[in-house]
């Protein structure tokens, strides 16, 4: 993943209801879910939780596709997962780790 890349997705993020969006989509996994349903569970008027869905799929982290006449959005979690691998890439000093990252990495608290 490129630095701009990985710049562009932590701005989208760096939002509360964006967060929000992005782990409620998380959960959903690859079923996702459409804005409507995203801003009942989210109490978000549809109007700003437009706005945020744009921002999220500018990123890369939101996948927008239309079915029928409802647009289903999803979380990449390949995207996600590059986002993680980039952050984390030298966490043990270059060495692939031996824990999850959940966890403390390398001895390190």
């Amino acid at each position: 993943m490129e630095e701009n890349d990985v710049v562009r997705s932590l701005m989208a993020l760096a939002q509360a209801v964006r967060l929000r969006v992005f782990r409620s989509l998380v959960v959903a996994g690859a079923q996702g879910l459409t804005p409507g349903a995203l801003a009942q569970a989210l109490e978000i008027p549809a109007t700003s939780l437009s706005f945020h869905l744009k921002e999220l799929v500018h990123s890369g982290l939101v996948t927008q596709e239309r079915q029928g006449r409802n647009l289903i959005y999803r979380a990449d979690f390949s995207r996600m997962g590059g986002l993680l691998a980039y952050l984390s890439e030298n966490c043990c000093q270059g060495q692939p780790c031996e824990v999850a990252l959940s966890e403390p990495c390398c001895g390190q608290d």
